[in-house]
């Protein structure tokens, strides 16, 4: 019972904190996604209006084909996505994450790939820094170095679920401070305040997220929440393109 409750307030708290925007995306020749909230060139195409609800019942198996859309499909048909979900669902039980927000952190961060590595060094699916994953006891050995360590799934899927679930519990009701946390590092959150720092891709990274978040959310649940947000205004588009991370400063760490 704990848990549930847990999870509702942040499923809750994610879905009315902040304003929804307008995402759009491609597929490149080599089959990686690439969403932003804004039109960036031709290649982008509108995905998800923000000023509408999206109806999670589509990436249902058995919607019609006519429905999906290549973006949906990669979002919601993603071999390692379906591959790794046993261990989403096992890190999501054991931190008392929502199962949605995992999903929707792995495909803003990495886009399934296990082996992407940021500029910044961030390693995997969930894209951990290596930093990050010695706060927590994960060393290198003569077998394996850190970083090599962070390409196993179990391993990097069950960090991000812990330092999910740390950043809730420093954040409490304060979702977006959690999913900003996770980009920028909590130490950029306090450093201004408690707020979102004012870092272009870390606002647009927190829309991405909350948006993937609604796509992944039981269909019911998603209806329900979209009456909560129906009054959100709507927050000028910047420029961003996930997964991938640009020049901001590099997370700090406290």
């Amino acid at each position: 019972m704990r848990l549930k409750k847990a999870i509702a307030t942040l499923c809750l708290g994610i879905a009315s904190a902040f304003a929804h925007a307008d995402i759009y995306g491609y597929i490149d020749a080599n089959g990686t996604g690439h969403f932003s909230t804004e039109k960036i060139d031709e290649r982008y195409r509108l995905f998800l209006r923000g000023s509408a609800s999206f109806d999670s019942s589509q990436l249902a198996p058995s919607a019609v084909p006519s429905q999906q859309t290549p973006l949906l499909g990669y979002l919601s048909r993603h071999p390692n996505l379906q591959k790794y979900e046993t261990l989403l669902d096992a890190a999501a039980q054991e931190f008392e994450i929502d199962p949605a927000l995992l999903k929707a952190v792995m495909a803003a961060e990495s886009g399934f790939d296990t082996h992407a590595v940021s500029a910044k060094g961030a390693v995997g699916l969930m894209q951990i820094l290596p930093a990050t994953a010695e706060r927590y006891g994960l060393q290198g050995d003569k077998k394996k170095t850190l970083e090599q360590k962070l390409t196993d799934p179990k391993t990097n899927i069950r960090l991000g679920a812990r330092y999910l679930r740390d950043l809730h519990k420093l954040f409490p009701s304060r979702p977006e401070l959690v999913i900003a946390s996770y980009n920028a590092g909590e130490g950029a959150v306090q450093k201004y305040n408690n707020a979102i720092p004012p870092y272009p891709e870390t606002r647009s990274y927190v829309q991405i997220v909350k948006q993937f978040y609604q796509l992944y959310r039981p269909a019911a649940q998603a209806l329900a929440i979209a009456a909560l947000t129906d009054n959100a205004t709507t927050t000028r588009r910047i420029h961003m393109t996930i997964p991938g991370r640009r020049n901001m400063p590099a997370p700090t760490l406290e």
